[in-house]
C-alpha cells in the first residue's frame, strides 16, 4: 500500500466505504461504474467506462487488497472502494518461461489448476485465486504438456467463491446486509 494512502487512513479513519463503483473484468481491465451504470444492472452485464489512464490504473493496482470477509477493494486514500469481480480476484498472466503474475504485477507460484464447466482455467496460489487470461491459455496448455503443473481439476464456477474465500459482488453483499438490518425480528 502506498505511504500516502496509509497517512490518509490515519488522518481520516472513519470514511464510509464505497460499493459498486469499480469493476474488474475477466481480462484484468478496470471499469468505473457511475450511478447510471449501476442503476442499469449489475457488473459485468453493465460494465461502465473502461479505465485507460495508466497512472490511475497503477495506483489502483498498488492499493488492491482483500478484507477479512473476502471482499476485494482498492484503498483510495482513506476510502475503501470495493470491487465487483467478473470471474476472480486476480487475472493471471503467464510468461514465455511459464512464470505467473497477477494482473497487478505480483509474481505467484500456482499450487492448483482448475477447469470450470465453461472451460475457463483458474489457478490457485497462496495469494489467491485467479483466472488465466484468455491470451495465455496456450502457454498454460504447453506447461501442462511439459508436466510443470498438475492436470486441471474439474470444478463448478459457483463453488469457487466459497472454496477460495472471496466475494464476487461486495455491493450485493452490502445491500443484503442493509436489508437484514432494517427487517423487524
Amino acid at each position: 500500500m502506498d505511504e500516502i494512502v496509509k497517512q490518509a487512513i490515519a488522518k481520516w479513519p472513519n470514511v464510509p466505504h464505497c460499493y459498486g463503483w469499480l469493476g474488474l473484468d475477466a481480462r484484468g481491465n478496470w471499469y468505473m461504474r457511475d450511478d447510471r451504470t449501476q442503476a442499469a444492472g449489475p457488473f459485468p452485464a453493465e460494465r461502465g467506462s473502461l479505465l485507460r489512464h495508466d497512472k490511475l490504473i497503477d495506483f489502483i493496482q498498488r492499493n488492491y487488497e482483500c478484507d477479512a470477509a473476502g471482499q476485494w477493494f482498492f484503498q483510495n486514500g482513506p476510502q475503501r472502494v470495493y470491487v465487483e469481480l467478473e470471474a476472480a480476484p486476480f487475472v493471471w498472466r503467464i510468461g514465455s518461461d511459464f512464470s505467473v503474475t497477477t494482473h497487478t504485477g505480483i509474481a505467484a507460484e500456482p499450487t492448483t489448476c482448475l477447469l470450470d464447466e465453461a472451460g475457463r482455467v483458474f489457478l490457485a496460489a497462496p495469494i489467491g485465486l485467479g483466472l488465466v487470461h484468455t491470451q495465455d491459455v496456450g502457454l498454460l496448455a504447453e506447461a501442462l504438456e511439459q508436466g510443470l503443473w498438475s492436470e486441471p481439476e474439474p470444478v463448478l464456477a459457483a463453488d469457487l467463491q466459497k472454496r477460495f474465500g472471496y466475494v464476487m459482488s461486495p455491493a450485493t453483499l452490502s445491500a443484503q446486509s442493509a436489508q437484514q438490518a432494517v427487517r423487524p425480528q
